[in-house]
């Protein structure tokens, strides 16, 4: 049996292979026209948002506005100002005294203590008085007797005035008799004087305050013997202080009686006290070549105490109410002296006239050119210059408005 194979069916090479072609090459075209329509509307899109950005920069780079800090800014104010000098030293009794006993005898009694308020006149010791009655009852004794022998004289004197005035005596005589007077006049006058002497002694025996204050010391006991010119007491009057304070000899001339003097101790806090220039010592210590200054200080309350030591400044210069300038503000152009003044939200060159400065505060009074309430640069900003806009802190726009 004879199979035969039937030949395959033909194909056209062609419409196998171009007919895919066609139906890939359509839909390639189609994304391809897509695409370019796309970045066409991007490019268009952003080209036109993108064209003011040069302007806007351009603008930005011609019309600058400096942020400004509160550090960078200074409120003008008008105020006193003072130049100051620093000192200290230590506090002490304008009036002090050392009691003493004017006479010999032993401490009967005692009547204060340390610490203890006493008033001028007070009685604060007595001494044994035995012996100082019984001197004073002596010179009345002795006083008693020579004016009984006064008496006699003046009596003899009479009588030889009688008989000289009738010739029964020589002038030698009467003359005798009143020397006599005298005489016994001169013993009246001392027995007088040798009684008052003993009164007083015996009024020494009770010791008074010589003026008020606090005791500060107790030198002698009840029972001690104690011999003229002893110690007895120390008193001193806490109501007026002097502070002692060492001055350099060079800031000696800044120095004047009467000038303020503020100051604070240890112990009180910021409680400040005050005082005035009393005296200047002419002399400078050998070893530190510094001058003592004494200035006084009322002390009303007590509160301070004598040696404590205090810290403080006296002023040496002081000025009425003028505006008030950081130094660091003030600048050198064409040899005069200006200021960055803010007005308006840009810089402006503000010509000034200065007065007081204080090197320690940092401050210098304005006398003329700048007015209260200014706004000035505070320091030197290299990146600000006059004409510039400037944008003010919150708190110091809401300040000026």
């Amino acid at each position: 049996m004879k199979i035969e194979s039937l030949p395959p069916a033909s194909v056209d090479p062609s419409s196998t292979v171009k007919a895919p072609r066609r139906r890939w090459r359509a839909p390639a075209v189609g994304l391809a026209i897509l695409a370019l329509a796309g970045a066409g509307g991007y490019a268009y899109t952003h080209a036109g948002s993108a064209r003011p950005a040069p302007a806007a920069a351009t603008a930005a780079k011609k019309d600058p506005v400096h942020e400004l800090s509160t550090r960078d800014i200074a409120l003008v104010e008008a105020r006193p100002l003072a130049v100051t000098l620093p000192l200290s030293g230590s506090l002490t009794p304008l009036a002090q005294a050392t009691v003493r006993s004017k006479v010999s005898g032993v401490v009967r009694q005692t009547t204060v203590q340390e610490g203890m308020n006493v008033s001028a006149g007070q009685v604060i010791a007595r001494l044994d008085d035995s012996e100082a009655r019984a001197r004073v009852a002596q010179q009345q004794a002795a006083l008693n007797d020579a004016a009984a022998r006064l008496a006699m004289a003046k009596k003899n004197q009479a009588n030889s005035a009688a008989l000289l005035k009738q010739n029964y005596i020589a002038q030698n005589a009467y003359d005798t008799t009143s020397n006599s007077v005298d005489l016994a006049q001169a013993a009246v006058d001392s027995a007088r004087a040798q009684l008052e002497l003993a009164r007083i002694a015996l009024n020494d025996t009770v010791i008074h305050a010589p003026l008020s204050g606090v005791v500060s010391k107790r030198h002698a006991q009840a029972g001690e013997k104690l011999s003229p010119d002893s110690p007895v007491f120390s008193i001193v009057d806490l109501k007026q202080l002097t502070l002692d304070a060492q001055v350099p000899a060079s800031d000696i001339p800044r120095i004047k009686v009467g000038q303020e003097v503020r100051f604070k101790v240890d112990g009180f806090g910021e409680r400040n006290f005050a005082g005035k220039v009393l005296r200047i010592n002419p002399a400078a210590e050998a070893g530190s070549r510094a001058m003592l200054v004494y200035i006084g200080v009322d002390n009303p309350d007590g509160a301070l105490r004598a040696g404590m030591f205090a810290k403080g400044v006296v002023t040496t210069e002081k000025s009425a109410a003028h505006p008030l300038l950081p130094l660091a503000a003030v600048q050198k152009e064409n040899g005069k002296d200006v200021v960055y003044r803010v007005d308006s939200g840009k810089i402006v060159v503000q010509p000034v006239k200065l007065g007081l400065k204080n090197e320690d505060a940092g401050l210098v009074e304005a006398v003329d050119g700048i007015a209260p309430g200014a706004t000035v640069l505070a320091v030197k900003l290299d990146g600000v210059k006059p004409g510039e806009k400037v944008k003010l802190p919150a708190a110091a726009a809401g300040k000026k408005g």
